[in-house]
This record gives structure tokens, C-alpha cells and sequence, in this order.
């Protein structure tokens, strides 16, 4: 299975690991899964950072170049495509990350892992549930 991490997911995995689901964990850990993270993610978790939702130590910048050399993600390349499906998905709102995660997931044939409920329902793309 190709996983493409929502932002929570992400942090949750690397800093909070027990509020993820079982199968959630199971599937992070399956070596023959893939794991990929969009770039409008590393964007999202810097501007946490910046606003003092979450903690990354020595500092945001460095502590993300640490992820990216330690755990094995894929790029999902931030496309024309991806823009112009982040605009055609029937989302039930405005959120650009989340427009764009679910496009990338979409285009890429990606599972998006999310606890969002507002991405949990669609049908236009594969979503793995936290919960």
C-alpha cells in the first residue's frame, strides 16, 4: 500500500505515537508499504511550529531535514495536475492543505492517513481512517 501522511499523522507518528489507531501503526510499520509525505506538508508542520502549536527541537528546520534523513518518505511532488484536482474534488470546505493532500493522494493513487473527518468520507480517493 502507498500511505500518504495528513500532517497530523505525521507528527502524531514521530512525537506522539500512542494516538494512533492500531491499524494505523500496523501499516506504518509493514515494510512492504510505502510512505510518502507532500510537500505542502513539511509547509504545514513549519507553520505549526511558527505558531507555537507544536515543539520541534533544536528548531523546526532542523528537526524536519532530521525526519527527511532518518525516515524512508517518498516526495509526492507538488503537480499542475495536483493544483488543478485540488480545485475539482467535492470537498465539503476551503482548506487548501487539505484540497491539496487529497488531490496528491488522488493523482498519485495514494491512501491518504488522516483522522480528519471532513476527509474521512470521500469517495473520491482511498483514505485509511485513524480511529
Amino acid at each position: 500500500m502507498k500511505l500518504l501522511l495528513d500532517t497530523h499523522i505525521l507528527l502524531w507518528s514521530l512525537l506522539e505515537p500512542a494516538r494512533l489507531a492500531e491499524r494505523v501503526t500496523a501499516e506504518l510499520q509493514e515494510p512492504s508499504n510505502e510512505i510518502w509525505l507532500s510537500p505542502v506538508t513539511t509547509w504545514e508542520v513549519l507553520i505549526l511550529a511558527e505558531k507555537g502549536r507544536v515543539i520541534l527541537k533544536p528548531d523546526p528546520f532542523l528537526w524536519i531535514r532530521q525526519v527527511f534523513k532518518t525516515v524512508p518518505f517518498k516526495e509526492a511532488q507538488l503537480s499542475h495536475e495536483v493544483a488543478i484536482e485540488s480545485r475539482l474534488l467535492d470537498l465539503p470546505h476551503q482548506d487548501p492543505v487539505d484540497r491539496f493532500l487529497a488531490a496528491t493522494a488522488r493523482v498519485y493513487g495514494l491512501t491518504l492517513v488522516t483522522a480528519d473527518e471532513r476527509l474521512l468520507y470521500s469517495k473520491k480517493f482511498s483514505v485509511l481512517p485513524n480511529r
